[in-house]
């Protein structure tokens, strides 16, 4: 079952067209990474699953459910415009909106020591919000937004003022609770987050969406047939119908780096084959393009040839 699925959703605004008929389906119990530039129209939709605003046209359903207000008891929201009380504490503030969510005080106890201890901060629960680094701020919203056991957890830009060490503890948090049950959707424009993390992708640009599906699949789409090989020597001959030399750099002493690309139908095997018959291999590896070049090529609106032309010269 899909925990999400938008269906030609639409939303403007005057004569601005936030989202243009954009649909998605988010498989149950996946890390779903939400991409796109600035303006895309990523947090309108965002918004309009969380029911602060409506959307124009189209259907969302939850889990299977048409999108009503009950549902919100079943979705933790990070916002990337940060929400705490300044002047409240953070046992108090954890409190409040984990009360807000539906749990009991007992509840809700038993759960924000249970959170405080994963992060090693117990002795934060009497510091005022305003006396937290943005990074410290940032965990205990966080916790409040995944509290009440959310099946759906929406995170907007979630690792916005971390250091590496506490951007890898949110990682594995995010991990935990995918493998406890929940379903994750986050909207970043860190690309090395994407590559370790999702499951599926979506790019939105200029409200509308652009590419949707499983990470693997879509890097399996831009293949290239392009491959890096480490070999003694730089003198070596390929059939020329078959393969062509991109790209070829010294590594040390007589050690070469070859970027050779094969033409359609032509699998790497075949190239090893040929390749220890002239020149002695010591690695071996397809160059896969990253999340990255797909995000830029495609946003750029250079489409599929440009991408692969970008590849197979970097």
């Amino acid at each position: 079952m899909e925990a999400l699925l938008v269906t030609d959703v639409s939303k403007r605004y005057a004569d601005h067209t936030a989202l243009d008929k954009v649909s998605l389906s988010i498989p149950e119990k996946t890390i779903f990474g939400l991409l796109g530039p600035n303006g895309a129209g990523k947090t309108t939709l965002i918004r309009i699953v969380n029911q602060i605003i409506n959307r124009d046209e189209g259907e969302v359903l939850i889990f299977g459910e048409k999108l009503k207000p009950a549902h919100i008891e079943q979705i933790g929201y990070l916002p990337e415009e940060r929400g705490l009380y300044k002047k409240m504490k953070v046992g108090d503030q954890l409190l409040y909106l984990a009360q807000l969510k539906g749990l009991s005080r007992k509840e809700a106890l038993i759960r924000i020591k249970i959170w405080l201890e994963k992060f090693e901060i117990k002795d934060w629960w009497n510091k005022k919000v305003e006396d937290l680094s943005k990074g410290m701020a940032q965990k205990i919203q966080f916790i409040s937004t995944v509290l009440h056991e959310p099946k759906l957890i929406i995170l907007d830009e979630p690792f916005s003022g971390f250091d590496p060490v506490n951007a890898q503890l949110i990682t594995e948090k995010i991990l935990e609770l995918r493998d406890n049950g929940s379903t994750i959707v986050f909207s970043t424009h860190r690309m090395e987050t994407v590559e370790s993390l999702c499951d599926h992708i979506a790019l939105i640009n200029k409200s509308k969406k652009i590419l949707e599906g499983a990470k693997k699949q879509v890097k399996e789409q831009y293949r290239s047939n392009t491959f890096l090989v480490e070999h003694r020597g730089n003198h070596f001959s390929l059939p020329t119908d078959k393969y062509e030399l991109k790209k070829q750099s010294v590594l040390e002493d007589d050690l070469y780096e070859s970027t050779i690309q094969a033409k359609s139908g032509i699998k790497g095997n075949q190239l090893i084959r040929e390749l220890v018959d002239v020149t002695e291999v010591f690695s071996f590896q397809e160059q896969l393009p990253s999340m990255a070049d797909i995000f830029i090529s495609l946003v750029r609106g250079e489409g599929d040839e440009a991408l692969k032309k970008h590849l197979h010269e970097n």
